[in-house]
């Protein structure tokens, strides 16, 4: 595994070579509750780069309606007054999902995961405590992912490409939360969920390991978090860009975003305009 901040293009040595992978990773999201400019830089950084592989780390949605946490001091009302709600989530979720598929149909790009976070199996959890609803519901159907195209990874699995592993993030949770990671699994792992940015290498008899947590995309103001009762957090924005050699190492470059704008490869990226 190598690490570092600047990435080559893509380059094919002749017609009958294979490119090698790339892939743009991006974090939690939670539309409709998202950072327009973060997220309009991450869509022009895909274009840029014209990544072959396109990773989503999951809450693409907030959806709040769905939340168990959102009835933790009253009763949840009867689901007719719900479901509208969840609806309004869903299509949210679905509209901002277009955003990034209308992107990558553009330059091409037809690998496409998305790894399920938790926020987004709260449409599954609410499924199964209403098991008469359709399952049009359930997360993967919500966001027609089969139709998209998308391979689709449910809440804490992982997803390996080359070796690194891939998921939503949670399994390890500290103030250190990225060498917990690579303690605990021996392995480099990219994840979301903490909305931070941070990283961390360990070393063991069979080589480098490394944690990467890759911040959101999301609104961090106090307004759009008012469960934070205005405590500050580390959350940053920002996204990941990866290549892979051919025998499975990698270079993982973490982007971050400031203000809803970046540099890439020397080149500015405004979210704002």
């Amino acid at each position: 595994m190598t690490l570092g901040l600047r990435l080559a293009p893509l380059v094919m040595a002749n017609k009958s070579a294979v490119k090698h992978k790339r892939a743009i990773i991006i974090p939690d999201i939670h539309f409709p509750e998202h950072d327009e400019a973060a997220v309009n830089c991450a869509l022009k950084a895909i274009s840029m780069v014209k990544p072959n592989i396109f990773i989503c780390l999951g809450d693409i949605g907030e959806f709040h309606s769905a939340s168990g946490w959102r009835y933790k001091r009253q009763k949840r009302p009867p689901l007719e007054f719900i479901l509208p709600e969840i609806d309004e989530d869903i299509k949210a979720a679905n509209d901002g999902l277009d955003l990034f598929d209308k992107v990558l149909n553009r330059i091409g790009c037809k690998e496409r995961y998305m790894i399920e976070g938790n926020h987004d199996a709260w449409l599954n959890y609410f499924v199964e405590e209403h098991p008469y609803l359709a399952k049009d519901y359930l997360f993967k159907n919500a966001l027609r992912l089969k139709e998209r195209g998308y391979k689709y990874y449910p809440y804490g699995k992982y997803l390996r490409i080359g070796k690194l592993y891939i998921y939503h993030g949670g399994h390890f949770s500290s103030v250190y939360h990225t060498r917990s990671h690579a303690l605990n699994l021996g392995k480099s792992v990219v994840y979301g969920h903490l909305h931070d940015v941070q990283r961390h290498s360990v070393t063991h008899v069979d080589g480098t390991h490394a944690g990467f947590s890759l911040g959101c995309l999301k609104d961090m103001s106090d307004e759009a978090n008012v469960w934070l009762k205005n405590r500050k957090t580390n959350w940053s924005h920002a996204f990941g860009v990866v290549d892979w050699f051919s025998n499975g190492d990698f270079r993982l470059d973490v982007v971050d975003i400031t203000k809803g704008k970046t540099f890439l490869w020397g080149k500015l990226i405004d979210g704002n305009t």
